[in-house]
């Protein structure tokens, strides 16, 4: 009886990890072109810390642990409705002017999130901002809450993005 205990056990968690692996890793990217130096622009978006400088959807920042702007701190977005998203910073790049991040828990319908914003040089009043991210859904199950989905997580991801480019665009130029 304890064997079959044993099996059931390992067969089930067998069945849930196959259930997580049948989400599929997805992908988003989106970029704006802005009319200012890539300095500049860096500057606006360079602080880890505060997000809402210029994302729109972002109500405060506040670092949690670690030092802002170094690998390993933790910040805690409160959005404009209230909800909340803890991040984490993997890499912070001021000489390439990029920076990567992972989400640790929050309201987006995404799990398994690592993201990059990067700012590049296209000429001396010209740069392109890059974000783009890497993520699964947030229900790994193989059939997703209504809300859940693949296009439900690349849409929102998708929206954000925009959100945040449109108005670095808006207060960069």
């Amino acid at each position: 009886m304890k064997l079959n205990l044993i099996l059931a056990t390992l067969i089930m968690g067998i069945s849930i990890n196959a259930m997580a692996s049948e989400a599929k890793l997805l992908s988003t990217k989106e970029e704006v072109v802005i009319n200012a130096p890539a300095s500049k622009v860096w500057d606006k978006i360079n602080n880890f810390g505060d997000l809402g400088a210029w994302h729109p959807a972002v109500k405060s920042t506040e670092i949690q642990s670690g030092t802002n702007n170094v690998k390993g701190a933790v910040r805690l977005l409160t959005l404009q409705d209230g909800g909340t998203i803890k991040e984490k910073l993997l890499a912070y790049n001021p000489k390439s002017m990029s920076f990567k991040y992972s989400i640790l828990e929050g309201v987006l319908p995404v799990s398994n999130y690592v993201s990059t914003v990067s700012v590049k040089s296209e000429g001396k009043n010209k740069t392109l901002v890059t974000w783009k991210g890497n993520f699964k859904r947030k229900d790994l199950s193989a059939s997703p809450a209504t809300g859940q989905d693949d296009e439900t997580a690349t849409k929102t991801m998708s929206g954000v993005y925009r959100g945040g480019l449109d108005n670095l665009k808006k207060i960069s130029e």
